[in-house]
């Protein structure tokens, strides 16, 4: 796998979505536009090595180190009048950062809401660009960033990492289906829609595999070096 690195805040329209609150994140494992040429240093384009972030050769697990610890780090250096909360997501690519602005009432409408975390992003870019490199540095994954206010979540500029996939012709029929229905524009889409529909039906399983997984990291780690 390869992939451009895009700076923390590259600003073009970048694709803002808004979500109800109930979206899922949580740390230790997530799911991640991009755009943008290659930052300066860190941002986007945290340090790379071996074949893991950034170069050919695929995604190796034992090139990066481990982003257990993602949820504690940033909770222990953003500043605390920025969030009343912040859920951080990690996968192998990205570390997403999305926290509950504080000190907004409930009942804030939409279009207020929209407006502060507008305000949020633009006030604290500078300041999330260097904590973004930091981060980068030390779990060598890049780092996008959210706000939330009452019902409204906005992403800002994130990663859209292409994945190889190799389906048979059962498979690729699947997928047009899809895209006949009107449920997906292309493939890439019906593609990404089977991905979130399998998320949200098999939540608990995944969590299970992802927990066992855990376990084999920490007894691996356990093991003698070769």
């Amino acid at each position: 796998m390869r992939h451009r690195g895009i700076h923390p805040e590259h600003d073009v329209p970048d694709g803002t979505q808004h979500q109800a609150r109930g979206g899922r994140s949580s740390s230790g494992a997530g799911r991640g536009p991009r755009g943008g040429g290659p930052g300066p240093g860190g941002g986007h384009d945290g340090p790379r090595r071996g074949r893991g972030f950034g170069r050919s050769g695929g995604w190796q697990q034992g090139d990066l180190p481990s982003a257990e610890d993602a949820q504690s780090w940033f909770s222990g250096r953003l500043p605390d009048a920025w969030f009343d909360s912040v859920d951080v997501t990690v996968d192998r690519e990205e570390i997403t950062v999305i926290g509950t602005l504080s000190g907004i009432e409930a009942g804030t409408d939409a279009a207020e809401a929209e407006g502060r975390i507008s305000r949020f992003r633009a006030d604290t870019r500078e300041q999330r660009i260097a904590i973004a490199q930091e981060a980068q540095a030390r779990y060598q994954r890049t780092v996008s960033w959210g706000a939330r206010v009452g019902e409204t979540t906005a992403l800002f500029t994130h990663l859209a990492v292409p994945v190889m996939t190799r389906l048979r012709q059962p498979e690729r029929a699947v997928l047009d289906t899809l895209v006949d229905a009107g449920v997906a524009r292309s493939r890439s889409d019906a593609l990404a829609w089977s991905v979130r529909l399998v998320g949200e039906h098999a939540d608990a399983w995944l969590g299970e595999l992802r927990e066992a997984m855990a376990e084999v990291d920490k007894l691996r780690a356990k093991g003698p070096e070769l």
